[in-house]
């Protein structure tokens, strides 16, 4: 199985409206940590994403996830703006030449994206960032290239969601969150949560 562009772009529409509906849960999760914004700020770069990708009519998949990139980096603006628009930029941008979206597909993204987020906010695994939900789901990406892309998303969520609720335990070393020390075990990183909606959502919206 295999998305073509216009399923991608259907994919993001689907993810959008996800976070869009998730702004409450969002922005508690980053109240719990720090400044509280993450959410309204997820709201409206996937506004800017619906403008963007609803009209289109994509020739390729890159252009699909490097425009929702765009969108979020453009209307987002901070931390959060930057991060999330280069998960869609430099994903989308080592899907360069690809005709559909299929499980090999899906590791490339992952891969590309964490590298591009790592390099960019200098956050490693264990740091309480969306990296731990995110580089879970690049290494079971890459595990299960041969499956499905039902199947290779399936597994990939489940890793995001792992890695998400172990990001609970960790002490973070980055943001507001970092003044709290120890006072910050017990919630997930808001960012690791944005990043297992859209993720679960992809996995419904192939599922379907």
């Amino acid at each position: 199985m295999s998305l073509s562009p216009d399923q991608v772009r259907l994919m993001m529409l689907q993810v959008a409206d996800a976070i869009i509906e998730a702004e409450p849960m969002l922005s508690q999760a980053d109240r719990d940590l720090g400044d509280g914004d993450h959410g309204l700020g997820m709201k409206r770069g996937m506004e800017a994403v619906k403008v963007q990708l609803e009209p289109m009519e994509p020739s390729s998949v890159e252009q699909v996830f490097v425009t929702t990139g765009t969108a979020m980096m453009t209307s987002m603006g901070g931390a959060s703006g930057a991060l999330f628009g280069t998960v869609y930029r430099a994903g989308g941008k080592a899907l360069a030449g690809r005709a559909a979206f299929d499980s090999e597909g899906l590791a490339l993204l992952l891969e590309a994206a964490l590298e591009g987020v790592m390099k960019r906010g200098g956050a490693k695994p264990g740091d309480k960032t969306m990296i731990d939900a995110l580089a879970p789901a690049a290494a079971r990406a890459r595990e299960v290239t041969a499956h499905d892309l039902t199947d290779a998303f399936t597994a990939v969520a489940a890793a995001a969601e792992a890695g998400k609720e172990s990001s609970k335990a960790m002490v973070a070393q980055f943001g507001r969150a970092k003044t709290l020390g120890e006072a910050c075990i017990g919630f997930p990183d808001a960012g690791a949560c944005s990043v297992t909606i859209m993720l679960s959502t992809m996995r419904d919206f192939v599922s379907a």
